[in-house]
C-alpha cells in the first residue's frame, strides 16, 4: 500500500514526499502532470475538480496528505468538494489534512474557519466519511520571510520589515516542520483530531530579527510596518488581486493580541516533535 502527496512539487507537499521517502514508504505524488516529476518519483495524474480521478488515486492507500490550492474561493471550495466525495467513496486507510494557516482549532477566534469555508468544508466531509483523520494546524510560515521585500533588508540593511506590531507573539512554523508533523500522523493513526505545529511560547519580530542575526552574523532589528504598506511592497509580485486576501488577512490579525497555538493540541504535547528555531530553519534552507 502506498502514501497519496497532493501538490508534490509544491513548498508544502514537497517536504512531506522527502520525509515519506526518506523513511523508505512507497509514495506518489498526485500531480496534475507527472511528467514533470524528478527522475525517481511515482505519479498519478488527479484532477481536483474530478472526483473520479481522486478516488482512483485513493483506492487502496495508507494514507493521503491533503493541503488546498490557492485560488477563487468558489473553485477551493468545489475542490473540498470533490475530495471529500473521493475520500468517501475510496476510503483510503487514513487522511492527514494542511489547514495552511487557517485557524480552525480555536472557539470562537475572529479568523476561525466559517462553516461554509473550503477548509471547515474539507474538514467536517472527511470526519462524516469515517476514514480516520489527522488535521495540521500551523499558523504563519517561517517561509514568509523568504520574500525577497522582507529577507533582502533584513540581509542588506539590518532590518527585518514585517506588517505585524512589535512584541506580538506567533507560534511561527517552517514547511519543514509541517511536514515532519504530517509525515508522523500518516504512518501513525494513533492520533487523530488537530494537531497544532508552531513555536511555544510564540515568537515576537524581536526574536525573528534574533535569529536573522544569529544567521547572518550582523545586527538586525525588528520594524512593524502596517498591512497596506506591505500590500505595496508584495503587489509588484503577487498583483493585487492575490494580494487583497493577504493584507486583510494582517488586518484581521492586528486585532488580535496574538497568534499562538495552545499547548495542549500542540505537536510538542500530543507527539513530542518541537519546530527548528529561526537560525536553524534559515540554515536549513540554505537562505
Amino acid at each position: 500500500m502506498t502514501y497519496i502527496v497532493h501538490g508534490a512539487t509544491g513548498a508544502q507537499g514537497s517536504p512531506v514526499l522527502a520525509e515519506l521517502i526518506a523513511a523508505g514508504h512507497d509514495v506518489s505524488a498526485a500531480v496534475r502532470d507527472p511528467r514533470g516529476l524528478p527522475e525517481g518519483v511515482h505519479g498519478i495524474a488527479v484532477d481536483l475538480a474530478d472526483t473520479n480521478s481522486l478516488i482512483a488515486a485513493y483506492r487502496g492507500a495508507e494514507g493521503v496528505f491533503i493541503h488546498l490550492p490557492l485560488g477563487a474561493p468558489d473553485q477551493i471550495l468545489g475542490f473540498a468538494r470533490s475530495i471529500v466525495a473521493a475520500v468517501a467513496e475510496a476510503k483510503p486507510a487514513r487522511v492527514v489534512v494542511s489547514t495552511s494557516g487557517a485557524i480552525v482549532d480555536e472557539p470562537g477566534a475572529a479568523l476561525q474557519a466559517a462553516p461554509e469555508s473550503a477548509i471547515a468544508t474539507l474538514i467536517s466531509g472527511i470526519a462524516a466519511s469515517g476514514v480516520s483523520l489527522a488535521v495540521v494546524a500551523p499558523r504563519l510560515y517561517l517561509e514568509n520571510l523568504l520574500l525577497p521585500m522582507i529577507a533582502g533588508p533584513a540581509r542588506e540593511e539590518g532590518v527585518l520589515r514585517y506588517p505585524l506590531p512589535s512584541g506580538y507573539p506567533v507560534s511561527w512554523s517552517s514547511h519543514l516542520d509541517v511536514a515532519v508533523v504530517a509525515a508522523r500522523l500518516l504512518t501513525d493513526p494513533t492520533v487523530t483530531g488537530t494537531v497544532a505545529v508552531g513555536a511555544l511560547p510564540g515568537l515576537s519580530g524581536e526574536d525573528l530579527a534574533a535569529g536573522f542575526a544569529a544567521h547572518l552574523g550582523r545586527a538586525v532589528s525588528f520594524e512593524a510596518i502596517s498591512p497596506d504598506q506591505f500590500g505595496e511592497l508584495i503587489i509588484p509580485m503577487f498583483g493585487p488581486e492575490a494580494s487583497a486576501p493577504i493584507v486583510g488577512l494582517y488586518h484581521a490579525l492586528g486585532e488580535r493580541n496574538s497568534n499562538v497555538i495552545a499547548a495542549e493540541n500542540s505537536a510538542q504535547t500530543l507527539l513530542g516533535l518541537h519546530p527548528r528555531s529561526v537560525a536553524q530553519w534559515l540554515a536549513a534552507v540554505g537562505a
